[in-house]
C-alpha cells in the first residue's frame, strides 16, 4: 500500500501545455497500471496542449470545480463541476478550462501509469501535405516534443 497527500506531490507541467498546476499523483504513488493526475488550470489553460490521441490508453477527466471544454475533430463537449468525460483509445481530443475562474480537475488513464510515446499521435497541420494529418510524437532528452507527419515524414 502507498499513501500520499496531494500537498506533497510535486508540480510537473507538460512541456507543450499551458498549465498552472499538474501533479502526477500516480507517479508519487508508484502505480504501474493506472495514470492519475491532478490539475489546477486558469481560464484558457489546457490539460494537454493540443489535439492528440492515445492508441494504448483510455482517459477519463473529472471536474472537481469549474468548467472544461473538450474538443474532438467533429464536436465540442462542455463539462462542469462533478461531471466526467471518457475518451477511448484512438479517439482524438483536447481539453481546456473554458470557464471564467479556476478549474480543479482529475485526469485518469489506463492501462499504464505512463504514456508510451510511440502510441500517441498529434493532429497537426502539415505544410507538405497541406492539411491536418496524424503526427508521431517523440520526447527529446531536454523535455521537448518533436513531431513527424505519418503521411509524408515532414518533421516539425
Amino acid at each position: 500500500m502507498e499513501k500520499v497527500s496531494l500537498d506533497d506531490v510535486q508540480v510537473q507541467t507538460n512541456p507543450v501545455a499551458d498549465q498552472s498546476i499538474r501533479k502526477p499523483v500516480s507517479q508519487a504513488l508508484g502505480t504501474t497500471d493506472f495514470a492519475f493526475n491532478y490539475f489546477e488550470l486558469q481560464p484558457e489553460e489546457s490539460f494537454s496542449g493540443g489535439m492528440h490521441r492515445h492508441h494504448d490508453q483510455e482517459e477519463v477527466f473529472y471536474v472537481l470545480e469549474g468548467e472544461a471544454t473538450f474538443e474532438t475533430p467533429d464536436d465540442e463537449h462542455v463539462i462542469g463541476t462533478d461531471e466526467a468525460i471518457r475518451f477511448e483509445p484512438g479517439e482524438y481530443q483536447t481539453g481546456r478550462n473554458s470557464g471564467d475562474g479556476p478549474l480543479r480537475g482529475l485526469a485518469m488513464g489506463a492501462p499504464g501509469a505512463r504514456h508510451d510515446w510511440d502510441q500517441i499521435d498529434a493532429l497537426l497541420f502539415c505544410s507538405e501535405c497541406d492539411e491536418e494529418t496524424d503526427h508521431a510524437m517523440s520526447l527529446t532528452d531536454d523535455g521537448r516534443f518533436e513531431f513527424e507527419c505519418r503521411d509524408c515524414g515532414n518533421e516539425l
